[in-house]
């Protein structure tokens, strides 16, 4: 079997609200979902979700081979970008065209991904995550009222901008999830995307934690941060989760070597092979793994062969338009299908008639406002991407010194 060619693609995902987290809200709620398409000449095609940056250059370096070498076929991708760093976009791209590979390979042993890995049992545990920064309390409560009913008991809230604000919403899906659950409690995390200083993350993570149990704090600074990281993990209760925004193990390497985070993640994005072995890097370390994404479909099946997966990310309950997916949400887990492969169907058709693009707004959760990082001041009510405020005071994010746990009663 050999690689003949590819196709590209882009769908969207239509969320129906607003979406985003401190940095930045998308308010049409719809967000694009580039998709690559590998051809072989045993007619067999493989599914990869991932951006096309540079597709034809990092193509050239598996056209014509057998797709079945995945892992070889990984490593020569790699070399052939390796003057262009292995970050960002480009290794999107690397990332997308793994995915598609393992799942030719997949197909042409005519079993499921999960299978073909190792893995013995195709539910993987969740934790609902809406990236509901800009929504309202009565919006929160219904979104996280639907992720309940499909039985999860975990919730991941963006925020990061008001410590108040925060600690009431926190406060509002726990109760939904507490009485969803019949009295149990649910785990809460927070998800601050980068945008605090580390002792901003002290100071904003010690005042929840006066009243809220947070299982972890994730991005509380910078991804390459291994020193800030570290240092607030040593003034927090909480565990620190940081990983989907680092590509490569060179990038992991000086945060593990610091137990500088608690929780690795790794993003869909980056492909199946990366994940397979961020997560051996984890497991050295006696560290879990969580995959993270709004489609995260491929690392799904991988997070069924490997030792340290804690539970992966459930952003929506809906797939993007034009894909159908092998799976289903129940008792608060993905439950992967037999089809062979990843399970993804593409309507190319409904793709292309649908006319659905999405367009790049001024703002958004993909850029960083020159502020972050800066702020003196929280602002009281204050969402990302809008306006809005309350007329309570704002409240100052002077910190406890960062190497000094904070005295605050537990929960």
């Amino acid at each position: 079997m050999r690689i003949t060619g590819f196709r590209t693609l882009t769908t969207v995902h239509e969320w129906g609200r607003p979406i985003g987290d401190a940095n930045g809200v998308y308010a049409d709620g719809v967000t694009p979902v580039p998709i690559i398409l590998v051809d072989t000449d045993a007619g067999i095609t493989g599914v990869g979700l991932g951006p096309h940056i540079e597709v034809d250059a990092v193509f050239s370096a598996i056209d014509g081979e057998d797709p079945r070498c995945v892992t070889a076929l990984y490593d020569r991708m790699l070399r052939h970008t390796f003057k262009a760093g292995h970050a960002g976009a480009l290794f999107g791209t690397i990332g997308a065209l793994d995915t598609a590979l393992w799942d030719i390979k997949a197909k042409a042993a005519g079993e499921p991904l999960w299978r073909l890995l190792g893995g013995g049992d195709r539910r993987v545990p969740a934790y609902a995550s809406a990236l509901d920064i800009a929504l309202s309390d009565d919006e929160l409560a219904h979104v996280y009222q639907a992720y309940a009913e499909h039985g999860l008991r975990a919730a991941k809230l963006k925020g990061g901008l008001d410590v108040e604000r925060d600690r009431d919403r926190l406060a509002l899906v726990r109760e939904v999830l507490t009485k969803a659950g019949r009295g149990a409690r649910p785990a809460l995390m927070l998800d601050a995307n980068e945008t605090w200083t580390r002792k901003q993350a002290v100071r904003h993570v010690g005042e929840l934690e006066r009243t809220l149990d947070l299982t972890w704090v994730e991005e509380p600074v910078r991804r390459w941060d291994a020193e800030g990281m570290a240092a607030v993990g040593r003034g927090i209760r909480a565990s620190v989760a940081s990983g989907e925004n680092l590509s490569g193990l060179e990038q992991y390497r000086p945060l593990l070597a610091l137990g500088a985070v608690d929780i690795v993640q790794t993003a869909a994005v980056w492909g199946v092979t990366h994940f397979l072995r961020v997560a051996a890097l984890a497991h050295a370390h006696d560290l879990p793994v969580s995959p993270i994404g709004d489609t995260p479909v491929a690392l799904l099946h991988a997070a069924t062969s490997v030792p340290n997966l804690i539970a992966a990310e459930l952003q929506n309950l809906q797939p993007p338009l034009g894909l159908s997916l092998d799976l289903h949400v129940e008792d608060g887990a993905f439950v992967l299908g037999h089809s062979p492969g990843l399970g993804i169907e593409v309507d190319e058709e409904a793709i292309t008639a649908s006319g659905r693009q999405h367009t790049a707004a001024p703002e958004g959760p993909g850029i960083r406002p020159d502020h972050a990082g800066r702020r003196l001041l929280t602002a009281a009510g204050h969402h990302a991407g809008t306006q809005q405020h309350h007329p309570d005071p704002p409240r100052f994010l002077v910190p406890h010194p960062v190497n000094e746990v904070p005295r605050t009663a537990g929960p």
